[in-house]
């Protein structure tokens, strides 16, 4: 029997902070959403829409490269302070590749990289 890989994931819009739930210290990776708040007030001066576009296509490229990491991981707890996790977690749910990762989504204020490794060390010790 292989072990199961849990991962949680702390994100907002902007970023996400990856961590893999191991018996040793907790490292955490970052990735980053390309479309940066510069881009948004350089692509909102000249159209609204291009600027929408821009955005979705942007967040699509974000949470196809999270869905990558998530692929390989049996349990994955995605928390953070914005509505970005549910986005990300509806559109899993939505792919058949990822009908046997166990994926729970909670909602919590933005913390500390000491805090975001006691939540997932807690999540992946109590289940």
């Amino acid at each position: 029997m292989t072990a199961t890989k849990n991962l949680g994931i702390w994100m907002d819009h902007a970023s996400a902070h990856i961590m893999e739930f191991t018996t040793d210290p907790i490292e955490t990776k970052t990735i980053a959403s390309a479309f940066t708040h510069e881009e948004k007030e350089q692509s909102f001066s000249k159209s609204e829409g291009l600027m929408h576009n821009k955005e979705q296509h942007r967040q699509a490229e974000y949470y196809k490269r999270l869905g990558a990491i998530i692929k390989t991981y049996d349990k994955v707890i995605l928390f953070g302070p914005t509505n970005a996790k549910v986005e990300l977690f509806n559109l899993l749910r939505a792919d058949p590749h990822y009908a046997h990762t166990k994926i729970d989504v909670q909602q919590t204020d933005k913390m500390t990289e000491n805090q975001e490794h006691a939540f997932v060390r807690e999540y992946f010790t109590n289940n």
